[in-house]
């Protein structure tokens, strides 16, 4: 960290000197860091207006998904999901954060049943009763970003998917409760697989969740499988997704070497993922989309 003297302004932007704002937090963080732990930079630390930003480009992000969950249909195709998030995004003052992002396509990814994540919209993807459906929606607002997703069971769906979609959802939330300042985003990972084994599920190993906000995908990378008492210390301020994709069988996945971004489960069974934007509290944490 850069050395400020006590009297200069704090490196936030709160105005107010160092000594009378962040010098004691950044005293706690070296004592971690010294301890050998990954501790976060400064940039990873979010001030009251990015997170006012932040916030407010969540709200758009829920209303988008919101506004999915009551038009979602067996029937409907993954172009029409994509044309919703695209027209309501847009009516509310927002831009859809994937379109165009590294190329991507689209303005939302639609994973179906053994898709675990990146699905492509498409026509010739029709929703049928049964299926299991991610909807993962990413909205810029006003130059500020949010990340969320939600499981949507399409008519008639059987009790092994049903309870996976369950379970998935447990897992994000095992994680939510379990981020704590102070404490270490492998605490909150440990939480989540721990969870995902006790119901017969596993976790995907190389994909994860990531810092959000200022840009769409920040420091640091979020795994769900690290043990207890690694990866990054969570402080105050630091905003990042809680996203596990959670697999019926095995963790081992696969890209569509085709289009270059759907991963697919390797043994063929279904996967599900539920996804939050959360910043880190003085007591816990705060959803700021869902």
């Amino acid at each position: 960290m850069e050395k400020i003297g006590r009297n200069e302004p704090c490196w936030c932007g709160s105005g107010r000197k160092y000594k009378q704002c962040h010098e004691a937090f950044d005293e706690k963080i070296k004592h971690f860091e010294l301890q050998g732990h990954m501790v976060p930079e400064r940039c990873m630390i979010k001030n009251p207006e990015q997170l006012a930003g932040i916030r407010e480009s969540g709200l758009v992000n829920i209303a988008v998904l919101d506004y999915v969950a009551e038009n979602i249909r067996e029937g409907m195709t993954t172009e029409e999901i994509d044309r919703l998030v695209e027209s309501k995004t847009r009516q509310l003052g927002g831009i859809p954060a994937p379109l165009g992002y590294e190329g991507y396509p689209k303005s939302v990814c639609t994973s179906v049943n053994h898709e675990v994540c990146h699905g492509i919209p498409s026509e010739a993807v029709v929703l049928k009763s049964g299926d299991i459906v991610n909807v993962d929606v990413s909205t810029i607002y006003k130059g500020y970003y949010s990340d969320s997703s939600r499981m949507f069971r399409i008519g008639r769906v059987d009790e092994e998917k049903s309870r996976l979609v369950r379970v998935a959802k447990e897992c994000m939330e095992k994680g939510i409760a379990a981020v704590k300042p102070w404490t270490f985003l492998g605490d909150m990972s440990d939480a989540v697989n721990a969870h995902a084994r006790e119901n017969g599920c596993s976790i995907v190993i190389d994909m994860g969740g990531h810092g959000v906000g200022l840009e769409f995908h920040e420091d640091p990378f979020v795994s769900y499988v690290a043990p207890k008492g690694t990866e990054m210390l969570m402080v105050p301020g630091m905003v990042f997704t809680i996203e596990p994709m959670v697999n019926l069988g095995k963790p081992d996945i696969y890209l569509d070497d085709e289009n270059g971004w759907t991963i697919y489960t390797e043994d063929g069974k279904p996967s599900a993922q539920w996804e939050v934007t959360v910043a880190v509290t003085e007591d816990g944490c705060e959803i700021l989309a869902y």
